[in-house]
């Protein structure tokens, strides 16, 4: 096997090529998503698809929950809510999610970090491994010298738009810690149906707590990637997305205010 070397400092593995086994779900590197986060901007915090269904699609991920009730991260087959207090648990098949981006993670690169990696470099690098045009799995496991998390908090009717819900965010610091990064970079194409750049939960490596990842510095890690060559949204049919207007100004500021 022959070794890339890609800014002289991480190797990269030869590339897995997909499979769709016979009778599967999902199609081999395709990024599964239900609703838009332009929806969960416009407060519609209530979806019928359940994470049991939705672990037909993907076993690796991210999201949130009904009445926004804390952030999904999954990865290694298991999801786990992060709750706003930080705490976390698993989560269980008959719990329902309003947004949530899903795939069956199949790596084929590998990089090895250099030492005290912040966010600014370890953007840089993965931005230099991967296609700009594509959308890109992303787990990071590794010894965090820091990390900020926030979590939403679970909203109660009449719901406010998402801008408005993540002021009240508390911000959380994990320090000298192992743990998982999990998420995805996205196409700046998808922003509004997604979170175009990169976007990333945190779960400490005792799974019991975590958040939406705001800041974080590694001390040493691995990165795993997965290239996905296909995309599948599933819309909502409910009455308030169907009525909710979508011919917004401002959405990229929007976005970058309540995902940071």
């Amino acid at each position: 096997m022959s070794e890339i070397t890609l800014e002289g400092s991480l190797a990269l593995v030869k590339p897995a090529w997909h499979h769709l086994t016979p009778g599967s779900d999902h199609a081999a590197g395709e990024l599964y998503q239900t609703s838009l986060i332009s929806a969960l901007l416009e407060g519609i915090y209530e979806g019928d698809v359940t994470y049991g269904e939705l672990r037909k699609h993907g076993d690796f991920g991210l999201g949130t929950f009904n009445q926004l009730d804390g952030e999904m991260v999954g990865f290694d087959g298991t999801f786990y809510q992060i709750r706003s207090d930080g705490s976390a648990r698993r989560v269980t098949p008959d719990q329902k999610t309003p947004f949530a981006v899903v795939t069956f993670f199949e790596p084929d690169k590998e990089l090895e970090l250099p030492q005290g990696v912040n966010q600014e470099e370890l953007q840089s690098l993965i931005e230099a491994a991967t296609d700009a045009n594509l959308f890109t799995a992303i787990k990071i496991d590794g010894i965090f010298a820091e990390v900020d998390t926030r979590t939403v908090q679970q909203q109660k009717k009449p719901y406010p738009p998402l801008t408005d819900a993540a002021k009240h965010q508390a911000v959380k610091t994990f320090r000298d810690v192992q743990g998982t990064l999990a998420g995805f970079r996205s196409p700046p194409y998808a922003q509004g149906i997604g979170v175009a750049g990169l976007h990333l939960h945190f779960i400490r490596e005792d799974k019991q707590a975590g958040g939406h990842a705001l800041n974080y510095r590694i001390r040493s890690g691995r990165i795993q990637l997965a290239a996905l060559h296909g995309f599948h949204v599933e819309l909502p049919t409910s009455a308030a997305f169907l009525k909710a207007n979508f011919e917004q100004s401002g959405l990229d500021d929007k976005i970058k205010a309540s995902e940071g």
